[in-house]
């Protein structure tokens, strides 16, 4: 991975072709990643409340919510299949039109038949493995599109795109779904009405999509490649990536660093909506929007964005710590308020929300160390192939088993052990030397 290029730190870039600058670019560029990250949000995020607001048991909607995460551990596999295609254009079309009708399906399940969870999962799932398409499409589209100083340029254009995307999605959208449940009296009625309204934005950004994408130009053949050889050639990458000395360790420490996040992801939902007796804080829809669809999204994106100017600044060596140490401390927020309850605080929620989610953000700066180490300057085209599946990944099994052990447990006991974890992945990290293995320099 390249350090000069900032579009590294998530899925990195292809390489790039020449191409002119046109006003079309400040429309089709927010287009691209409005869409992608309306439905990626609903499969992320919204999802997990809609199995639970359909009947769905804490051990079951981790489950189901850990398997969505599935396809964007093997999207990769049709990587080498497509990177050279002359026709990213047409497949993210073909895509994107696929994502709506999932949506449509899903906003008309809910509101014509009594809704089986499974059912809706198989929706969901189905959405999902577009998304991970669709993420790769983008990524490789974007990057053929601009060359390295435009992609500089639109920077800030496509991370306020995608974070205003995730607002209205998981903020904005969860909080008028509570007031329909309210007006309707039917939470079935007004989880239909919500996914009307995201299919309808989505709907929206995809006939802008239609009319602005450009076409690329394309300056090599276009060589055809079966499925097959595209696996193997990835398989070929893994088994250079397992070759690589210390492999072993640098995946373990990283798992620790995202156990207690992966941990937390599904639970601290379960938390916010549980009622006080049994053990949770009885938030309702619009409060979980509100503190985190829209509070928690802006302190992520703070968090992500405060780290990569100091690691410009001072490089990955002074900030691996720093960034190591806050990407296990989310946790330490609900554990607070499993022992002070914010009871008809908003206020003091919103806070502790904030500062879990500038954590994690912040925190997974530490990640970049990872994948570098992992990709390497000859392997720099593979990040976007090696960053979300290997992440992903590593969190999720956790993920899956995270609902029975909180509901084994009780959220009291379950909070000091995510807690606990902190200290055992920094000792594991400082015992390993893993940051002398990270960083080349040092």
């Amino acid at each position: 991975m390249s350090s000069g290029n900032p579009l590294s730190f998530f899925k990195g870039s292809e390489g790039s072709f020449s191409h002119q600058l046109s006003n079309s670019s400040w429309l089709w560029i927010p287009g691209l990643f409005v869409t992608e990250e309306i439905a990626s949000t609903v499969v992320m995020y919204v999802a997990l409340l809609m199995f639970l607001q359909f009947g769905a048991s804490e051990v079951t909607a981790s489950v189901q919510s850990a398997l969505l995460f599935l396809p964007w551990v093997t999207k990769s596999y049709l990587y080498s299949k497509v990177r050279k295609s002359a026709s990213f254009k047409t497949y993210l079309h073909i895509v994107e039109i696929l994502m709506f009708l999932c949506l449509m399906g899903v906003a008309i399940y809910i509101s014509e038949a009594k809704v089986q969870v499974w059912v809706l999962f198989a929706f969901l799932f189905v959405l999902s493995l577009l998304c991970a398409w669709h993420e790769m499409l983008s990524r490789l589209y974007y990057s053929r599109m601009l060359i390295p100083l435009q992609q500089q340029l639109f920077l800030g254009t496509k991370q306020f795109s995608s974070q205003v995307a995730q607002i209205i999605t998981y903020g904005v959208l969860i909080i008028v779904a509570g007031f329909f449940e309210v007006f309707f009296r039917s939470y079935q009625k007004a989880w239909a009405m919500e996914s009307s309204l995201v299919a309808g934005s989505f709907l929206l950004f995809l006939a802008l999509n239609l009319f602005f994408f450009p076409y690329l130009r394309i300056y090599s053949p276009y060589r055809h490649e079966t499925l097959a050889n595209a696996m193997k050639n990835e398989w070929q990458v893994l088994a250079r990536i397992r070759q690589k000395p210390h492999v072993t360790k640098v995946l373990l420490t990283l798992f620790l660093l995202l156990l207690p996040q992966a941990l937390m992801f599904n639970t601290r939902l379960f938390f916010l909506l549980n009622q006080t007796d049994e053990g949770g804080l009885g938030c309702s829809v619009q409060d979980v929007g509100f503190a985190q669809g829209t509070i928690g999204v802006i302190a992520f994106s703070i968090g992500i964005a405060l780290g990569r100017i100091l690691m410009k600044r001072l490089g990955k060596g002074e900030l691996f710590w720093p960034t190591a140490v806050a990407l296990t401390l989310s946790p330490l927020s609900y554990l607070v308020m499993a022992f002070y309850p914010p009871v008809n605080n908003m206020f003091y929620l919103c806070c502790m929300t904030f500062f879990a989610q500038l954590c994690f953000g912040f925190g997974l700066n530490a990640c970049d160390a990872y994948i570098s180490y992992i990709s390497e300057q000859r392997y720099r085209n593979v990040t976007n192939f090696l960053y979300v599946p290997m992440v992903a990944s590593l969190m999720l099994v956790p993920m899956a088993l995270s609902g029975w052990l909180c509901k084994t447990l009780g959220y009291h006991t379950y909070f000091m052990l995510c807690v606990a974890i902190a200290p055992v992945a920094w000792l594991v990290l400082a015992c390993c030397r893993t940051k002398k293995i990270l960083i080349k320099d040092e």
